[in-house]
Parts: C-alpha cells; sequence; structure tokens
C-alpha cells in the first residue's frame, strides 16, 4: 500500500525536524508569494471553522496545526469559526468540546465566531442575489432536481422554476423564512450554469427549510443557508485572507467565487480557497457519520473512547498534545492524498513520552515469586529512578521484601540459551534490587504454576557498589511487592479496526473490519506509589509500556490505559 520510499522519506523527516530548519510547504509559499507580491501583512487572516457536528479527530488536527501555526508565523489571527448551520445535528456539547480540544492543543483563537452570528446578513445577501435574477425558489422533489442536474459527461436541463421573475421569488422566499410552508417543499436555487462541466455550479440549493431549533439562535430561524453559501460569504465578512480547504472541497472553489463576485463588493479583499490533502491514518475511519455509528451499536462506550481517532479519544488513551502537532507536522502538507501508517503516530508519542513520562513498576500476569532465604517478616526500601532520560525528576523509595509479584511471561521452568528471564538454576537481577536464582515451583492441580521460590545474594543491591552487585546478568525483571501492592484495572487496547483502510471496501461495510480483541481489560498489581495519581497522568510501566490513568481513576479504583508498548508490534502482528 505504501510508496517503497514512504518509511526512509518519513525517518529522513524526523532527522531534520531536530536538526534543520524546514523548508516551506506548498501554503506558506502561497501566502510568501501573496506578501512578495503586495498584499499587506497585517491583513493576513486565517480560521478554523468546524461544523459542531460531531468531536473532533486526528484529521482536524492537521487543520488546526495548520492555521494556527500560520497565524504564528506571520503573526496574524486566526479565528474559530462554527460553520453551524445545520440545526438538526449540531449541538452546544460539540462546540464546548471542539473549544475544549483545541485549547488542550495548545493553541487560543483571536476572535470566537458563528456562522450564525450572520445568518441576517446572509438572508440579505440572499434576497440581492434574486433582485439580480441570481436565484430562485423551486418546488420540485431532489429527486426530480438530481434528475435534472445530468452527469459529468451531460449537460443538465433547466428548472420549469428558472425564470421566474424576481419579485415572485422574492415573495416566495420570505414566505419561507416566515415559516408558511413545509420543510422540503421550497428551496431557495442560485441561477448559475446547468451545462456546466462542475456540477456544482448546476444551480446550487443556498437555502432549505429547517423547522429544528438553533442552538444559539432558537426558533427565530425556520431556513437555514447551505454550507457552499455560508462558508465563503462568513470568511469574506471576518475579513479571512485565506481560506484553506481539504482537497474534497476543491471542485467548491469556482462556486466559492462565483458567490462572491456576484455580490456588492463590502470594499476589502476577497478571501483565497486553496486546498490540502486530508490527513488519511492506517485502521481507522475519521467519519464523523462512521465514529457516531460505531458508538451506536456499542462497539465504543463514546466519543472519548480511548480507541477512537477523535482528539478526546486519544487525550484518554494518553496521546500528549505535543505528540499530536509531532504527528502532523511529520506526516506534512502535501497535495495528494495519501495515507500515513498508524504507526508514525505511535512514534509520535513514544518520543515524546520517553521524556516526560515516570517508570514505575507495574505486574500486569502477576504470579508469585518467594525468595526464600530473605529475612522472614523484614521489609526494606530500594531506590528507583523515576526517568533516566531527566535526572531532575529524582528518585523514589519502593518497599521490598521476601514475597513479591513477577509477570508470569517472565519465567519459564525450562528455557534454551535465547531465553533471559527468569529460570531454574539460572539468575537475573531484579530492577533496582538483588540478583535472584530460581530454585524450584509449586503447582495447583491443575498444572498452573502459583508460586516460584528462589533465592537471592544479598551483597548483589543495586547501587551499593559492591563487587556482587556489579556482577553480569543477561537478564533483568520487574516486580512489586506483595504486601503493599495495590490492584488496578488495566485496559489494554488493540487498534479498532484489523484492516489497515478499513472504509475503502466497495463490496463491505467498514464495521466488517471491527477488531473483536480491540480491548481486554485484567486486574494488574501495582506499586503503592501510584495511588495518588491524577487523572491524566502518563507513566511508562517498565519494560511493559507506557499508560495513563483514566479520567475515571480515583485512589479507591485506579485505572490504567494502555497508551503504546515500547517498540512497534504490530508490524510483527501483520507478518506472522
Amino acid at each position: 500500500m505504501f510508496h517503497p520510499f514512504f518509511f526512509f522519506d518519513i525517518f529522513v523527516k524526523i532527522f531534520f525536524m531536530s536538526e534543520h530548519t524546514e523548508s516551506l510547504h506548498f501554503i506558506e509559499q502561497i501566502v510568501e508569494a501573496d506578501l512578495d507580491a503586495g498584499f499587506s501583512a497585517d491583513k493576513l487572516r486565517f480560521r478554523f471553522p468546524p461544523e459542531p457536528n460531531g468531536y473532533l479527530h486526528i484529521g482536524h488536527v492537521k487543520a488546526i496545526a495548520l492555521n494556527f501555526n500560520l497565524g504564528q508565523r506571520f503573526n496574524a489571527p486566526v479565528n474559530l469559526r462554527f460553520d453551524d448551520t445545520n440545526p438538526a445535528k449540531e449541538s452546544i456539547e460539540y462546540v464546548n468540546a471542539i473549544k475544549s480540544d483545541i485549547q488542550w492543543l495548545g493553541y487560543q483563537w483571536a476572535e470566537e465566531r458563528y456562522a450564525s452570528d450572520y445568518f441576517d446578513q446572509l438572508f440579505a445577501w440572499a434576497q440581492e442575489l434574486i433582485s439580480k435574477g441570481l436565484a430562485y425558489v423551486d418546488s420540485q422533489s431532489s429527486k426530480d432536481m438530481a434528475i435534472q442536474k445530468g452527469t459529468p459527461t451531460q449537460a443538465g436541463t433547466n428548472s420549469p422554476f428558472r425564470d421566474t421573475d424576481s419579485e415572485t421569488n422574492m415573495k416566495l422566499f420570505q414566505e419561507m423564512a416566515d415559516g408558511k410552508h413545509e420543510e422540503g417543499s421550497l428551496v431557495l436555487r442560485a441561477k448559475i450554469d446547468m451545462a456546466s462541466p462542475n456540477m456544482l455550479l448546476r444551480d446550487p440549493v443556498i437555502y432549505r427549510i429547517l423547522k429544528k431549533a438553533h442552538h444559539r439562535t432558537g426558533s427565530t430561524w425556520c431556513i437555514y443557508p447551505m454550507y457552499d453559501w455560508t462558508h465563503g460569504e462568513s470568511d469574506y465578512i471576518e475579513g479571512i485572507s485565506h481560506s484553506l480547504c481539504t482537497l474534497e472541497f476543491k471542485p467548491h472553489r469556482d462556486l466559492y467565487e462565483w458567490f462572491l463576485s456576484n455580490l456588492t463588493p463590502l470594499g476589502h479583499h476577497y478571501p483565497k480557497q486553496r486546498e490540502f490533502a486530508r490527513l488519511n491514518l492506517s485502521y481507522t475511519v475519521t467519519s464523523k457519520r462512521k465514529l457516531a455509528k460505531l458508538i451506536e451499536m456499542n462497539v465504543v462506550s463514546g466519543w472519548d473512547d480511548p480507541r477512537m481517532p477523535t482528539i478526546s479519544g486519544l487525550r484518554r488513551r494518553g496521546y500528549t498534545p505535543q505528540s499530536l502537532r509531532n504527528f502532523v507536522e511529520t506526516a506534512g502538507i502535501s497535495k495528494r492524498e495519501n495515507i500515513i501508517d498508524a504507526s508514525l503516530l505511535e512514534f509520535c508519542v513514544r518520543e515524546d513520552l520517553n521524556t516526560k513520562a515516570s517508570r514505575v513498576m507495574a505486574v500486569l500476569d502477576p504470579v508469585k515469586l518467594v525468595i526464600t532465604n530473605y529475612p522472614e517478616g523484614a521489609t526494606e526500601m530500594l531506590e528507583a529512578e523515576n526517568n533516566p532520560e531527566d535526572p531532575s525528576k529524582g528518585s523514589r523509595l519502593m518497599p521490598f521484601s521476601k514475597n513479591l509479584f513477577i509477570e508470569r511471561d517472565d519465567f519459564k521452568e525450562e528455557a534454551n540459551r535465547k531465553y533471559f528471564r527468569l529460570t531454574l538454576g539460572k539468575e537475573v537481577r531484579l530492577k533496582n534490587g538483588y540478583i535472584i536464582e530460581g530454585q524450584s515451583v509449586i503447582k495447583d492441580a491443575e498444572g498452573t504454576i502459583t508460586e516460584i521460590h528462589c533465592t537471592y545474594d544479598p551483597d548483589s543491591k543495586s547501587g551499593s557498589g559492591s563487587e556482587a552487585s556489579q556482577r553480569k546478568v543477561k537478564g533483568t525483571i520487574h516486580w512489586v511487592n506483595q504486601a503493599t501492592a495495590v490492584a488496578a484495572q488495566v485496559n489494554l487496547y488493540d487498534r479498532l479496526f484489523s484492516d489497515e483502510s478499513p472504509d475503502q471496501h466497495k463490496e463491505q461495510d467498514f464495521s466488517d473490519f471491527i477488531n473483536e480483541d480491540s480491548l481486554k481489560q485484567i486486574t494488574a498489581q501495582v506499586e503503592p506509589s501510584l495511588v495518588n495519581l491524577t487523572p491524566g497522568t502518563n507513566v511508562q510501566f517498565q519494560r511493559l509500556g507506557y499508560f495513563v490513568t483514566d479520567t475515571d481513576s480515583t485512589s479507591d479504583n485506579l485505572i490504567f490505559n494502555k497508551t503504546v508498548g515500547l517498540r512497534d508490534t504490530w508490524a510483527k502482528k501483520g507478518s506472522n
């Protein structure tokens, strides 16, 4: 699926991000060219214009970063504008979630605007189009209008209402606004060109009747403008200099410019629409409709489920703002669609958390380890550094005694020479502790090991400086003290889909590729210092991966979500 040089290209980008200043991407080049051509720098304006009909996702991070980074680069304001023209699907919940996500990413907008702020002006401009003979009211069904539009290779045919006089159209349009007609009975269409090779110019609908309360305007309006009519005019009102959209809106550019050019000029620069490739991530869907379907199907618990590609889901999963910003910067701004491997996103969060996350001890699949020659009833405190990448984070003391928990996978009764963890008759080091040697096991009636017995070398304590402590052993394993260990729920997440392009199959629904094993919940044993962690705290479970305390985690009910493993294991799965 990926070009042979894809991963090489990503490597080069990652290297040069830290060593060199990257050349301008093509959107920055456009802005620079406009400035060189005489456009005033103090008139630069950008915006991020989400529709509040769902939660933002990883694809939006690219658009957010593009606009706000342009604002920072050129010292220009960036508006947050909600394109809230469809009250049937929008709500204040989504508005608040969007604002929270953008601020969490580390950006702050200059002005908070709403397309609904401009409903009066948009209505007046629609009347202006009617008065110029450039818009008309149509009572046909949507099916009939679709047929009349023709095909990409065949011109459309005119509506029977296309030549209705302006006075009649003005009267009908006002009646629509006054609520005198039912939903679906009338629409207002722009009169452009039914033979245009761009089918979007074949008399598009610009107003429809929707008798739904709006989250801001209430029941003031029962007609609402369409996106294409609203967007360019909103940009114009706000003085936006560069209106940046994803590639699917490129055919809309002609319509965007037609609307602006046929309105009475207000005396300032028309915004320039330019397009960039959206961010497509492997093993992921980002359509709000499809994400909502996953919630409806109870595949996930909500918009912030850690398996969701929403910003709130990624945040709950343990992704950091910087990791997401680094990801979209590394993926780059391009003119052509491609699919970015999810492994790059995981790489970015590993790189960020490596320097930030404290190292802690947790055992996910515990089995009891008994040090037979350790003093009965004795407990000592062992020192453990919090982050070897950041000495300023200091160290902590961990209780250690005769009875411990270790990972079941860290022991085998018999093992070959390539097995460097605990086995009978061989030595390993307990992290931050002593060198131990496996001696025997106790099993239950089914043959499952319930206890592992070992001995320790009292002179081999880590950091003691003794000769024994410097003895080299091939393996080091982690542990927690049984007496002080705390039970915690751990949510182990895998990718939500088993196919790298789940929504690109014509013969199958994207839901056919849901990974049934995307969530596994277990009870782990963790060191006692984790009891007081606040929700949203990132940690590294040593030797296991990066985890984060869940939003519902408390000192009495610890919950951890796995963010990512210490290394990419997905590629190995795919090759088996």
